[in-house]
């Protein structure tokens, strides 16, 4: 089996959301190999004075027991536009160091900057984030996605978010979209307009 990570936001020396990364990584290690001892991250994660001040991304390695941990300065990538690429057969249910499917998915993206995954009719999530559009009124985001995001489990849990099943042919209902993950706030996070969502 293919070693799991989390990736934590580390900002101005203070370590985020670690709750819900705590949560999933005992629900993979459960559901994945059987164990149910509780390991708490705040024990493991000492952050290097280097890294005190600003933005980094902390990346714990993880099977059985805590393989790895390492620090580096957060690169956010420009996300302008969208390409909808249909995949009925990917899973990526827990976070697993092997992307092999994601990536070569992402090849689809073409001159768009990424790909966003569209599983039986639905909208999931990009290769690389979850993802919340704007009704107007309210942020929602996928009822079903690949991956089960801790800055997505952190808003829906404040109430900042609600779900809902998205199909692909219904984009035309919503105003924007913005991605959201662990290094992705939803109030940081960069408005994409709903016309440069296109299909493959």
């Amino acid at each position: 089996m293919s070693l799991l990570f989390e990736t934590i936001r580390i900002q101005d020396g203070v370590i985020y959301n670690l709750l819900h990364h705590n949560q999933r990584m005992y629900q993979s290690r459960k559901l994945l190999l059987g164990l149910t001892d509780f390991i708490d991250l705040i024990n493991y994660i000492k952050i290097p004075v280097t890294f005190s001040k600003g933005k980094f991304k902390c990346k714990v390695v993880y099977q059985t027991e805590i393989e790895h941990i390492s620090f580096e300065p957060y690169l956010p990538r420009t996300i302008n536009s969208l390409r909808l690429v249909d995949d009925n057969s990917i899973c990526y249910k827990h976070k697993f160091s092997d992307r092999k499917q994601l990536d070569e998915l992402s090849i689809k993206r073409g001159n768009y900057d990424e790909i966003l995954i569209v599983k039986n009719g639905l909208i999931t999530d990009t290769s690389f984030s979850n993802i919340v559009f704007y009704d107007g009124f309210h942020w929602v985001t996928p009822v079903n996605p690949l991956l089960h995001g801790t800055m997505r489990s952190y808003l829906l849990s404040n109430g900042k978010i609600s779900e809902k099943e998205i199909p692909g042919n219904e984009l035309r209902h919503y105003q924007k979209a913005r991605l959201i993950n662990a290094m992705l706030p939803l109030d940081s996070g960069l408005d994409i307009e709903l016309e440069r969502i296109g299909y493959f």
